[in-house]
């Protein structure tokens, strides 16, 4: 059954941020994962405004999700986020099937 890691991220220093986003995508690729959305445009629809980056990744499954959030690879691009940016990043199970 598929997962999503959904990020929600306040950059605080965009110049370090960018080695970051260097990093992430090679671990992101190596467990599985795809880009969904990576910081594109937004609009809040309600409730209050969202003003953080917004990445949305699809793995195949919660532990395709977690292998890459303790991996080696991505423990070298937390650490390069570390002092760039802080961030809310939460996996949930998706769906087996559509709804309808």
């Amino acid at each position: 059954m598929p997962a999503y890691m959904i990020a929600r991220i306040d950059v605080t220093d965009p110049e370090q941020y960018e080695v970051y986003k260097s990093l992430a995508p090679i671990a992101i690729k190596k467990y599985g994962g795809r880009y969904l959305t990576r910081g594109g445009a937004m609009e809040t629809l309600e409730g209050p405004e969202e003003t953080r980056r917004v990445v949305i990744v699809e793995y195949p499954d919660m532990a395709a999700v977690k292998a890459f959030y303790d991996s080696p690879e991505y423990k070298k691009a937390r650490e390069a986020r570390k002092d760039a940016a802080e961030g809310q990043f939460v996996i949930l199970e998706g769906l087996d099937k559509p709804l309808w």
